[in-house]
């Protein structure tokens, strides 16, 4: 018994280090090892969303030698449940992860019929006594590339291919797209979607449409480095998704975002062996992590924020760049402006800091905003909630395409 408490205090030590450390509740469970199960909707090959998860899964098997894992890759969204079965009663898991949106409602139903299972769905909202959610949000990663995408377009279209139109995609165009006109006004973001998470022929197909738009710089979110690849046969920079994409086209990924899940796999993991998370007290945990938190980094690969064949355009592109400063000139909400020039480059800099702040002294999803159709959708001088971050559906200003859901 003193042998499964020392363990238990040496992963209290990991999970401090880690950074949240919410009150210990339960028993101890470092009794004897940990199995956790992953599923995951695409191929871990993708390159993308699936490859970045299963890479922070192996991270935490390396951690901790108490715990095993299996995984299950390229499930159907709608066949989750019958693959949540077979790891609890094959497999004989004690905690299960589920890596997709569309996973949700089966995660759920799941977590219902298996009382005395550990479940944490990823990027979704539903919760149970015994099911967490966890996301590592690219939304202001998406801002900071926005601003680069905007002062490198020679045509003012900026293309985008887009995967299923659900509010984290759209929340992660939006953003992007504040970016982009934030340094180019008149800029637009042409999105074409292709109802897919990992279709490297359907990316290639849309960015090569995109091109023939007129569309010269290039944002995806689609598990693959096809659109990276697309663009740079054709002579033009992009930003690379969810893993490192710099060596797929050296010369023309300027940036992109880089996502690290083992920040809460590790955090989570750790605290259910510990004891710490039941089966009992998850309602209410709900991990969400931001650049600040270390969850998510910008960068064309780890380390390297801008690529440096795009570090001189950028320094030589000076902006001037307009905040709201929180006051209102009457009772139209029209807000106090605060501007100062930029250089393209500083001003990334500027906003990278100031979201890395604890305090978060700036967010890119603060009003005025306006969605296309001219309605204010975020009052001046205020941020957008999370659960207004979580639910979005409209498309703000300077966006180009159908848009499946808007209001």
């Amino acid at each position: 018994m003193k042998g499964i408490w020392i363990r238990v205090l040496l992963v209290l030590l990991l999970v401090s280090g880690l950074g949240l450390m919410p009150m210990l509740t339960g028993s101890a469970a470092g009794a004897g090892n940990l199995k956790a199960g992953f599923i995951y909707v695409g191929p871990i090959g993708d390159y993308g969303w699936t490859h970045a998860h299963n890479k922070a899964r192996l991270i935490a098997e390396e951690t901790f030698p108490w715990l095993e894992t299996v995984y299950v890759e390229s499930v159907p969204e709608a066949e989750v449940g019958t693959y949540i079965d077979r790891l609890i009663q094959q497999e004989k898991v004690d905690v299960i992860f589920t890596t997709s949106f569309g996973f949700m409602d089966g995660t759920l139903a799941a977590a219902q019929r298996y009382p005395d299972k550990i479940f944490a769905h990823c990027s979704g909202f539903k919760r149970a006594p015994n099911m967490a959610t966890y996301m590592a949000d690219f939304y202001q990663v998406y801002y900071l590339n926005g601003l680069m995408a905007g002062a490198l377009t020679k045509s003012g279209k900026v293309g985008y291919v887009g995967a299923f139109p659900i509010p984290e995609v759209k929340r992660h165009i939006n953003a992007f797209t504040i970016g982009v006109r934030e340094v180019n006004p008149t800029a637009e973001v042409h999105v074409r979607w292709i109802f897919e998470w990992y279709n490297p022929a359907a990316a290639k197909e849309a960015a090569e449409a995109l091109i023939k738009d007129g569309c010269d710089v290039f944002a995806f979110t689609e598990d693959s480095p096809t659109v990276v690849q697309v663009a740079a046969q054709n002579g033009l920079p992009s930003f690379g998704h969810y893993s490192p994409m710099y060596d797929f086209a050296p010369d023309y990924v300027v940036s992109g975002q880089i996502v690290h899940w083992e920040k809460f796999y590790l955090d989570f993991l750790a605290k259910v062996y510990a004891g710490m998370y039941t089966t009992t007290n998850l309602q209410d945990v709900d991990y969400w992590g931001l650049l600040r938190e270390g969850a998510v980094e910008v960068g064309a690969k780890p380390g390297m924020i801008i690529n440096p064949k795009f570090e001189e355009i950028l320094r030589n592109i000076i902006v001037e760049d307009c905040i709201c400063g929180g006051g209102y000139v009457d009772e139209t909400c029209t807000c106090v402006e605060i501007c100062n020039k930029y250089s393209v480059y500083d001003l990334v800099m500027l906003r990278l800091a100031q979201m890395k702040d604890f305090e978060m002294v700036f967010d890119p999803f603060t009003g005025p905003i306006y969605d296309r159709k001219g309605n204010l959708v975020i009052q001046p001088g205020t941020r957008a909630t999370y659960d207004e971050l979580l639910t979005m559906e409209w498309a703000v200003q300077g966006v180009v395409g159908p848009w499946p859901g808007e209001p």
